[in-house]
């Protein structure tokens, strides 16, 4: 028995995860409508109706748009710090939120999800490993920098969706204002391709499976640079990178295997979703 999971839109405009088992599933963040979430599940032969729960990171919009009208439509439960749902604005029927803590696991079924606190611009900001049948998936994005709560959950995945925001040329050379290039490099800020690489050479576990560099923005980095940076180091781990247009293929990890599938998945470029980065 294995588990799947598939990353429905990665980048500084939109953020959605599904991770699952035969049984249950659950999403992480909501960055994408309701109907574009169901329209992308559809496309990659995945369904709402396994969807028990839907985790929260942090307030920022594109991690959290979807998420009343996926609550109200579905029932779903939603896992979200009091002070990221005092600060989402968002609203969502008080009877459906559940707040969690660091490291106190939450079980959804067959399922178990830990949330550990990090550092990011936000009120209460965490990520989160989902557990099951022996595999640990890590949701490990928006973050300044690698503490020693990152180190330590990401030293236990087998599978990873991993932060490579930006290339340090293209911050450093760019457009944006001083105060933002500040903001996005700071240690409340992003990952940067170098900082990830650093963690997956030196914390990485040697049954680490799966590594999906995600969050890249528009502006700031090119798939084909971080693909470059990490290809001569992942070895027996398999290297993808999630779009910040599409649907992932949708991956399942299952003894010490990874197989993807991908499915009738259209490319979107809307640059009406919301880019704070």
């Amino acid at each position: 028995m294995g588990i799947r999971i598939c990353s429905l839109n990665s980048g500084s405009n939109a953020n959605c995860y599904y991770i699952g088992n035969s049984q249950e599933a659950v999403l992480i963040d909501a960055g994408l409508s309701c109907r574009e979430t169901e329209r992308r599940m559809k496309l990659s032969g995945l369904s709402m109706d396994m969807v028990k729960a839907l985790f929260i990171s942090h307030e920022h919009k594109d991690h959290i748009i979807g998420m009343a009208g996926i609550a109200k439509k579905y029932k779903l439960p939603v896992y979200v710090t009091n002070d990221t749902f005092r600060h989402s604005n968002m609203p969502v029927d008080p009877a459906l939120i559940r707040s969690f803590k660091h490291a106190k696991t939450i079980t959804i079924g067959q399922l178990t999800i830990t949330p550990f606190s990090k550092s990011h611009d936000a009120a209460d900001p965490h990520s989160f490993i989902v557990s099951g049948y022996g595999i640990n998936t890590g949701v490990i994005t928006d973050i300044g920098y690698a503490c020693k709560r990152v180190i330590k959950y990401f030293g236990q995945c087998h599978a990873v969706f991993l932060e490579s925001n930006y290339c340090d040329d293209m911050l450093t050379n760019g457009s944006y204002p001083y105060h933002l290039k500040k903001r996005i490099s700071g240690d409340e800020g992003h990952l940067s391709n170098a900082q990830a690489l650093e963690l997956f050479l030196n914390y990485r576990s040697p049954d680490l499976r799966l590594l999906i560099l995600s969050h890249l923005p528009k502006n700031n980095n090119k798939p084909e640079l971080a693909e470059k940076l990490f290809t001569p180091h992942t070895g027996k781990t398999k290297l993808f990178i999630a779009s910040r247009y599409e649907a992932s293929p949708v991956f399942t990890i299952e003894g010490n295997g990874v197989a993807a599938i991908k499915k009738n998945v259209k490319k979107i470029k809307d640059e009406r979703q919301l880019s704070l980065f």
